[in-house]
């Protein structure tokens, strides 16, 4: 290799390096086991599931970060972790990167299961359902008291799990925007420079809008990305950081 040609990888940082080999590691038995089933035994065990959900486990909070639905799921998600996951690793150090990185994805889930809840309790008057329901759910049954629109969003509360490290790139990519809110970015298909803090929040209303939306088949867990992105707002002013340019 040339002297001049430096490998794209080489500034790395280490927790951003090892979160990416993390998350491929997981990735594989998704491909090995899962690949043809959303809801199979190796996403059952590591994907967040509802609380009241006969799946649920409380590890799952955090092993969900790095549990991916397919490849361009993963892609996405890593190409934003390599992309400014390094230039906040430097700026506010390895240990309070993997702290914020943590901390941002489990603020995610609990923000998407608190989201969940409330849904569940506009159709059934309760945080929680009988194990009656449960067992006819799972069996793509409906209940004889609920409706079948009812049966259906309270089936993908239940049945689907809440999987990726977008939660966690949410909150990488506002304190990015806080910290470094004039670096221009280059995105493709966008022949001209943006800068940071337009940016993030184009990205973060759209997921507002979208998540209030509710769209018919959007599988997309809006809420979890909203509640990273809150969380890394909340942790860049409680740690007293301030903008680097």
């Amino acid at each position: 290799m040339s002297a001049y040609r430096q490998s794209p990888f080489a500034n790395l940082t280490p927790v951003v390096k090892n979160l990416l080999i993390i998350n491929l590691i997981f990735f594989i038995p998704f491909l090995l086991i899962d690949h043809q089933n959303p809801r199979g035994p190796v996403t059952t065990i590591f994907g967040a599931f509802y609380f009241d959900s006969t799946s649920f486990r409380p590890w799952q909070l955090i092993t969900y970060m790095f549990m991916h639905g397919g490849w361009e799921h993963i892609i996405f998600n890593m190409f934003a972790l390599f992309s400014f996951g390094p230039i906040l690793e430097y700026s506010i150090g390895p240990k309070k990167f993997l702290n914020f990185y943590f901390i941002c994805g489990i603020g995610a889930g609990m923000l998407q299961m608190f989201v969940q809840a409330i849904e569940v309790h506009n159709i059934v008057g309760a945080f929680t359902i009988s194990a009656s329901d449960k067992h006819l759910l799972s069996q793509l049954r409906v209940p004889d008291s609920l409706q079948v629109d009812q049966a259906q969003k309270l089936y993908g509360i239940y049945m689907a799990p809440l999987v990726g490290a977008s939660g966690a790139i949410f909150g990488i990519l506002i304190a990015f925007g806080m910290l470094y809110p004039n670096m221009e970015l280059m995105m493709l298909f966008i022949p001209v420079p943006i800068k940071a803090k337009y940016l993030v929040s184009f990205y973060l209303i759209l997921e507002i809008y979208l998540g209030f939306k509710q769209s018919t088949g959007d599988s997309v867990a809006h809420f979890a990305h909203i509640g990273g992105a809150l969380f890394g707002f909340l942790l860049i002013k409680a740690w007293g950081l301030r903008r680097l340019q």
